[in-house]
């Protein structure tokens, strides 16, 4: 009996150990993936594929992002999709110039702080029609392959109208995650809201599980439409008219006007440097600016030498993060409805000024920013995907596309299989703050898309998809890779930390027990209940041999595809 015992424990034990690798980290999950013609990397390996024949095809990274964004709206429609809103970096390599694209939406022009007000709302809605603001992501297609693409929009879709006419097999991870209670009670119009939901993206009335085949033969529809008619199907056509007819329906004052008015803009990405190498991030209303302060924090202590995700190491992270985002809360915004200072938070003095904030011993609850005082902490979690791609003259590009929290604001247009974003809930009821809820402004962003430089070319291009996650998981990828020398994959894969409010920071389990008893006594109050670490994809540009390297996060169900 007690052989019989022993036995099981030492199976467990090996079980949870997993395998030792015999080159590289002995407790890595895989080597990073090596292409020479192109490569894509993204959270489902259906869509990786996708992109992959768009650049087997002959097309540029440009081409086959668009085709694995459209692909991933079909696989992983919790996370993203047309009705989502999207930001882009793209190095362009015959100009040897970095672009970046903001394809947020707009909120309609009938929308501003006394319409909740009447409704007696004292936040807004974080799911039903109320959070709704205008999809950008469509616009943002088009416009890409509008200025650097080689196929058209018609070719890019082949592969996500493929799979959403036959349908798809259902990966894990995104199996679990399709499990989305939706309260009809607690939303404005909620049964409609629900009944709609469960029709277009349950089977039978049941929440689709792993391995099951999903069909979404209207979302098929709608992407022929777009095939066919371009953007203005979405924006001015039949899609449009029903996403009006159904909002209104809902009470949502949207109108033709607005869907018309939608459109991307080419903004000049922001950056700072980090021992050697230029960090660069889309500037508001996205929240790249706190990845850029956090790193500007910390660059002023030797982490090297306090070791990876020790205690004194996190607890330097934990602080910046904090006073990154109680920037973020008092000053994130539409740069086009007021001035913001950007310029100041993402400055070295300023990083400087904000280190000198920060006890060494002792966790700080509550931070205001080092400019103005800022409202309440910002907790938003979020629903995205992330994607980047490079072809074989490396053009390189660092996408991410959302639908904001699991299948967004839960409305979804009928007969059309597309799934509204609540990007609108991250406005605020505050009429004094920067971020209010006004006629045709973009909200408070959480999703970025990141991209290093080093000796002048891109060197990394990279994404850590999750909500108020991601300039935390930028800043620790990024350090990982140069402070601790790790490789594209391990760098996305050992544990992270994720502060969320006040003293609370979640840790990830492969943080120890040691670190968690001394980050305690420092006053951080530790959850290590799991969940909420993001999703990391990302390719290291090897210049000098002509590689690509890719790194894909076990957390998701993704994949590096490359040839």
């Amino acid at each position: 009996m007690f052989v019989k015992l022993f036995l099981s424990m030492l199976a467990v034990t090996a079980i949870v150990a997993g395998a030792d690798r015999p080159f590289g980290r002995a407790n890595s999950g895989r080597s990073p993936v090596l292409a020479r013609n192109g490569m894509v990397a993204t959270s489902q390996p259906l869509a990786a594929q996708a992109g992959l024949r768009i650049l087997q095809k002959g097309g540029n990274a440009i081409d086959a992002a668009v085709a694995t964004a459209a692909t991933l709206a079909v696989v992983e429609p919790m996370m993203t999709g047309p009705g989502g809103d999207l930001f882009v970096l793209v190095y362009i390599a015959k100009e040897d110039k970095l672009v970046g694209l903001n394809a947020s939406g707009f909120s309609p022009a009938a929308a501003d702080v006394n319409f909740f007000k009447e409704r007696n709302l004292d936040a807004i809605p974080v799911k039903g029609p109320y959070s709704v603001t205008v999809p950008g992501a469509v616009d943002g297609w088009a416009t890409l392959l509008d200025a650097y693409g080689t196929m058209t929009l018609a070719e890019v879709l082949e592969p996500a109208i493929d799979y959403a006419e036959n349908g798809f097999p259902i990966s894990e991870i995104i199996a679990g995650t399709w499990n989305v209670p939706l309260a009809a009670d607690s939303i404005p119009q909620g049964k409609t809201v629900v009944d709609d939901f469960v029709r277009s993206y349950y089977i039978n009335g049941k929440r689709p599980e792993h391995g099951d085949v999903f069909v979404n033969k209207a979302l098929a529809a709608t992407f022929r439409q777009i095939a066919q008619d371009g953007r203005d199907a979405f924006y001015k056509g039949e899609v449009a008219r029903k996403t009006v007819n159904y909002l209104n329906k809902l009470g949502w004052p949207i109108t033709m006007a607005d869907m018309a008015h939608q459109h991307s803009d080419w903004v000049e990405p922001i950056s700072t440097t980090y021992k050697g190498h230029r960090v660069f991030e889309l500037p508001p209303n996205g929240q790249g600016m706190a990845a850029l302060e956090m790193l500007n924090i910390v660059e002023g202590f030797d982490l090297k030498s306090l070791g990876h995700n020790s205690a004194p190491y996190l607890h330097r992270l934990i602080e910046a993060k904090k006073l990154a985002f109680a920037d973020l809360d008092a000053w994130l915004a539409d740069p086009e409805k007021t001035d913001l200072p950007t310029s100041t938070i993402i400055s070295k003095d300023y990083g400087k000024k904000q280190r000198g904030r920060i006890d060494l011993a002792e966790a700080a609850d509550g931070v205001t920013s080092g400019i103005n005082p800022s409202v309440d902490q910002f907790k938003g979690t979020g629903d995205t995907i992330y994607l980047t791609a490079a072809d074989k003259d490396r053009n390189v590009v660092s996408f991410i596309n959302s639908v904001f929290h699991a299948f967004g604001s839960g409305v979804v247009v009928p007969g059309t299989g597309v799934v509204l974003q609540n990007r609108g809930a991250l406005f605020s009821l505050d009429p004094e703050h920067p971020n209010r809820i006004e006629g045709r402004k973009r909200p408070y962003h959480t999703i970025i898309p990141g991209m290093a430089f080093k000796d002048g070319k891109p060197w990394l291009s990279f994404g850590v998809m999750g909500g108020a996650m991601q300039p935390q998981g930028h800043t620790q990828v990024l350090l990982n890779m140069i402070e601790f020398e790790m490789n594209v994959q391990d760098a996305g894969e050992v544990a992270r930390f994720r502060h969320t409010d006040g003293l609370e920071v979640m840790l990830e389990s492969g943080i120890g027990p040691e670190t968690v008893d001394e980050l305690i006594r420092m006053g951080h109050q530790v959850n290590q209940s799991g969940g909420g670490f993001g999703g990391y994809q990302a390719i290291q540009i090897d210049w000098k041999r002509g590689v690509l390297i890719g790194g894909t996060d076990p957390r998701k169900d993704g994949l590096v595809a490359g040839w």
